[in-house]
C-alpha cells in the first residue's frame, strides 16, 4: 500500500511501539504488528490489532494504572 502521509513510500510488514494516553494513564505497547512506510516510518494498524490494543488499554485505565508497558501478544 502507498503511504498516505508522505505519498512516496510503500508499506511493508513490521513491528512498532504504540503509545496510548488517556487522562493520567499512559500505556506503551511494544512489538505491535503493523504495516510500516519504508520512506517516512508512518505505521498503520489493522482493525483487529487496534481492537486488542484499545481493549487492553481500557483495562489498564480501569485498574488505575499510571504507566503500563506491555509486549503485544496476539
Amino acid at each position: 500500500m502507498k503511504c498516505i502521509i508522505c505519498r512516496q513510500g510503500d508499506t511493508a510488514p513490521g513491528k512498532v511501539t504504540v503509545t496510548l494516553q488517556r487522562g493520567q494513564t499512559t500505556i506503551v505497547f511494544k512489538e505491535v504488528p503493523a504495516e510500516v512506510c519504508q520512506n517516512c516510518g508512518e505505521f498503520y494498524l489493522s482493525e483487529e490489532v487496534t481492537g486488542k490494543l484499545l481493549s487492553r488499554a481500557e483495562a489498564a485505565v480501569k485498574n488505575g494504572a499510571e504507566l503500563e508497558i506491555l509486549r503485544y501478544a496476539a
